[in-house]
């Protein structure tokens, strides 16, 4: 009887053994995904994970730390956007206090592209007015 329960108990121990790192490899893929959006706040252009700064260590532990104790993803990113602001996600969030870094990108292209069509109107117009003007060379000093 006792071969029968030492028997029962390594295999009870053997499956959990066996199940354990399956869970350890889903939480370990939730802490990479997590390290993945947040950004670095040394490297600024690098994510937790990617990052070998200090600071970012300091981070990673501070977010495997919250999700060892079992905060969802979404408390993790709200404590960190409420420690270090929405600098720290890699995608910040469309509101009204970054509309200016959402549209910059659309800003510069519309800018550029508007000086681009003045430019090319101005010589436009001066070839009109003087087509030889445009085939001088200026006088150098």
């Amino acid at each position: 009887m006792t071969v029968r329960r030492f028997v029962a108990t390594l295999l009870l121990v053997a499956s959990a053994a066996s199940a354990q790192p399956a869970t350890d490899l889903a939480f370990d893929q939730r802490i990479r995904k997590l390290e993945e959006q947040l950004r670095c706040l040394v490297c600024q252009n690098q994510t937790l994970a990617d990052s070998g700064a200090g600071l970012a260590d300091d981070l990673r532990r501070e977010v495997r730390t919250l999700a060892m104790s079992g905060k969802s993803d979404d408390e993790i990113y709200r404590f960190m956007t409420d420690r270090y602001g929405d600098f720290v996600l890699m995608r910040p969030p469309v509101a009204p206090r970054t509309w200016l870094l959402w549209a910059g990108p659309a800003l510069f292209l519309a800018g550029g592209l508007a000086v681009v069509f003045v430019v090319v109107r101005r010589r436009a117009i001066a070839a009109a007015t003087n087509p030889s003007a445009l085939d001088e060379e200026p006088d150098r000093p």
